[in-house]
């Protein structure tokens, strides 16, 4: 079917997309909080939940506000289909219900958020599902780990923290010529800089929280794909389990995408111009942003994003309390694991979001000691400089 869409561009989709006006004909997409919806009849209702009818049923799987974020995402990715979740974890967790069963094998990047890898490693093994982790940029691992049974490959490009990049379309053909589905977590990008399904992946996922919303203010998620594996298998889940985003969070999240190309661009922007100048200081031993020609995958960054994006991580001299001390000296920056926000944060990932992983993990992962990430926001330059200035000198 032809949409109109379809001829427009990203920044047009998303101001433009899904929103079906009311009666009231109101000109910002309005919010539904509400927990269920009136049939005119009771053989309506009959043929809305048998899916008989297209309709409103239940805010669970089913809410106003909610489908105008979906169809909205799904336009600025590309996709035919995209599930909202309570949160971008539980995105990641209602893609594998959905698409996994018992004594299925995933290969999952090592280089993802630690609570990804916890979800993989201990939860999912609970249900027969089991994952082996490797390294982001090896294509020969990622080859050598397949197995007649591996159903999904699964990474964050770039990652979380190190900024490591993956061949997308290279690991599309490897999952298609295995039998496998290739399912990317564009967080750190955004449509705005990278369209993952176009380079051959099956599916999206998102933390909303992030960059979609932009200024650190709700929690949710989303998984943009095809109408078969997103738009019915992951949709079940959803429907049945209930992992559901508030129409409130919704809306917040429409707000978000309005402004999406712009505020990436602008990221992009400031934290290249900070990664170069920490790159200049003696107490860094080495600055990791996929827009530093120092980044060993700097040429496909090139060609595979339309930006570098706003998050950088350093390693600091003199491990951990270093670290600690840089972090602790800021006045501006928020010390915050969340990213993606207006405001400038800092955390120090190996005692943060990659907490909860022992020490090899840690080092599989390339998470020092002395590594610090900083999610660039948007204040002027000068001021997020001084700011680790005054930490840096310290060290």
């Amino acid at each position: 079917m032809y949409n109109e869409y379809e001829t427009w561009g990203l920044a047009t989709r998303a101001i433009r997309t899904g929103h079906q006006r009311t009666q009231e004909g109101e000109h910002a997409e309005a919010i539904f909080p509400t927990s269920s919806f009136v049939f005119a009849s009771a053989a309506e209702a009959a043929a809305r939940f048998g899916g008989d009818q297209e309709g409103n049923i239940y805010s669970r799987f089913t809410n106003p506000t909610v489908r105008t974020f979906e169809e909205r995402l799904a336009a600025m990715e590309g996709g035919e289909r995209c599930v909202a979740t309570a949160s971008g974890m539980s995105a990641i967790l209602a893609t594998c219900m959905g698409l996994l069963q018992s004594g299925d094998h995933v290969i999952c990047s090592r280089s993802v958020f630690g609570t990804t890898t916890m979800l993989f490693s201990k939860y999912m093994s609970k249900f027969g599902v089991a994952c082996d982790f490797v390294p982001l940029s090896d294509p020969d691992a990622w080859q050598g780990a397949l197995r007649d049974n591996t159903r999904l490959l699964f990474l964050e490009t770039p990652s979380n923290p190190l900024t490591e990049v993956a061949d997308i379309a290279a690991l599309a053909r490897l999952a298609h010529a295995n039998g496998a589905l290739l399912a990317v977590d564009n967080c750190f990008c955004t449509p705005a800089l990278q369209q993952p399904l176009e380079l051959g992946a099956d599916i999206v996922i998102h933390s909303a929280t992030k960059y979609l919303d932009g200024q650190g203010r709700c929690v949710g998620g989303a998984v943009v794909g095809d109408a078969k594996t997103v738009g019915e298998e992951v949709f079940g889940v959803l429907r049945t389990a209930g992992p559901t985003m508030s129409p409130f969070n919704a809306w917040v999240f429409l707000k978000g995408l309005e402004t999406l190309k712009l505020r990436m661009q602008a990221h992009s922007a400031a934290a290249t111009e900070v990664a170069r100048w920490l790159e200049g200081h003696p107490a860094v031993r080495r600055v990791h942003y996929p827009g530093l020609e120092s980044h060993p995958q700097h040429e496909l960054v090139a060609r595979q994003q339309r930006a570098p994006g706003g998050i950088l991580s350093f390693e600091v001299r003199g491990g951990r309390e270093a670290a600690w001390r840089l972090i602790d000296s800021t006045r501006i920056l928020s010390i915050t694991a969340n990213l993606g926000d207006t405001r400038t944060t800092i955390t120090h990932p190996g005692s943060t979001t990659h907490g909860r992983l022992n020490d090899q993990e840690k080092a599989a992962s390339g998470v020092s000691d002395g590594l610090v990430r900083i999610s660039v926001g948007l204040e002027d330059i000068q001021d997020i400089q001084g700011d680790l200035l005054r930490g840096l000198e310290r060290i």
